[in-house]
Parts: structure tokens; sequence; C-alpha cells
């Protein structure tokens, strides 16, 4: 993705969550410069921030998701079961714009339809090798009542409506009818290794740097926590 497009989306980004009266914490508006020379590790070490993608396909609009990292343990929590076990993020899926089909293999999460359209997820149980089970039902909690879905049927989440997900059930989403802004609670998040995709598909963006970057991506954080930008 161009760098100027990912500042455009960006600014979009932040408007139309604080249309909902949603507002993201002050290290969201830091310059790259400032967050760079202050490296603060609750921050940069937990990949808090903005995250911008088109899974590599270059067709954003059509494949792609917002999300901001809110808050986020550590997998060292998770592994001695005390401390920071959760994290939130909050995320925009426009309109007919699809997440791919995913699975995470330690992360639990709620997924929450905050405002805007349907959100609209199509679900599957894993085989016993990690696969997509194409024939089984699955059955998740949606807002403390369990739904047991058919094979490949659709789950459709109202403004207000959540559905948890635990690990190994394959999901893929989209918005229909208007942008939808979606709230996650989930375990410890790690983009970097815990999620596992039907197709061949990158989970950050290669970003073509045409102009100035408007705030850091957590994908940008190595490069220039390295210094290896200006």
């Amino acid at each position: 993705m161009k760098r100027s497009r990912i500042n455009e989306i960006i600014r979009e980004g932040d408007a139309f969550i604080r249309s909902f009266g949603f507002r993201l914490p002050p290290f969201a508006y830091w310059s790259p410069r400032e967050l760079a020379d202050r490296r603060p590790e609750g921050i940069v070490g937990a990949r808090l921030g903005w995250d911008i993608t088109d899974y590599g396909q270059g067709r954003f609009d059509e494949l792609g998701l917002f999300l901001f990292t809110v808050r986020n343990g550590r997998a060292a929590d998770l592994a001695r079961g005390s401390g920071m076990l959760y994290a939130e993020k909050i995320m925009i899926s426009r309109k007919d714009q699809l997440s791919p089909m995913h699975r995470h293999v330690v992360k639990a999460e709620d997924i929450i339809n905050r405002g805007g359209g349907r959100l609209v997820l199509q679900l599957h149980a894993s085989r016993a090798d990690g696969g997509i089970d194409a024939d089984a039902a699955v059955t998740v909690p949606c807002d403390g009542v369990e739904r047991s879905l058919p094979a490949s049927d659709l789950l459709s989440l109202e403004p207000g409506e959540s559905v948890t997900l635990f690990p190994g059930i394959w999901h893929a989403f989209w918005a229909e009818g208007a942008d939808v802004l979606i709230g996650e609670v989930s375990t410890v998040n790690d983009d970097v290794t815990d999620n596992v995709f039907a197709e061949p598909l990158g989970r950050f963006s290669s970003v073509e740097e045409d102009e100035p970057p408007l705030r850091l991506l957590v994908s940008d954080y190595d490069r220039w926590m390295a210094g290896g930008a200006g």
C-alpha cells in the first residue's frame, strides 16, 4: 500500500471512530518521531497502536481491515497464568470489505458490533489437522446464548450484538449495509504468530513510502525503533 493511502485511511478511520463517541488513547496521536524518541515499552513491546492491512494483496477496499490495538498483555502473562491476560482492539470493517478466513491457535475473542451496519461472519469448525471442516456445524456463544449454525451458514450481528470465538474456529467477516465499528476483547493478542489463514496471505501490508507517515503502524515499529527511518 502507498503510505499516502494509509495516511488517508487513518484520518478517515479516526473520524469514523469519533462519530460513535469512542476516543483513542493519547499515544494514538503522537508523531512518528515522538514515538520513536520515547520508545515506551508498554506501547512498542506490546504492539499497541495503528494497524492498516490489505493482507499483502493491494486491494484494501475489497480485502482489508482497519485496526487499533488499545491494550495488550504478553505471552509470558498467559504462560504463567497471571498478570495482564487480555487485549482490546477497535476495528473498522468497510461495507463489503472482506477480512479473510482465518483462525487463531491461542487467542479467544469476543467480536462486537459497536455500531453502523450489520457485521456478517462465516464460521467453520476445525478438523483434527487444523484445516477447515466444511461439513460440521458450529456452535458459538452470542451474548451468553449458544447458537448452532449449519456448515457454511452465516452469522449476522446487528449493532450491540457479539459473538465469542474460541481458538480453532475459522472465521471471515465483512460489513453489510454500511461500515461497521467493531470491538474486540480477547486474550493476549499476537498478530505476528497467531494468525493462520486459509489462503496464503500476509498479515501485514508492504508499504510504498510515497510520503512521510502521519502515524506509525505497529508493523513500522521494528524499523523505526532501530533507527532505520527518519
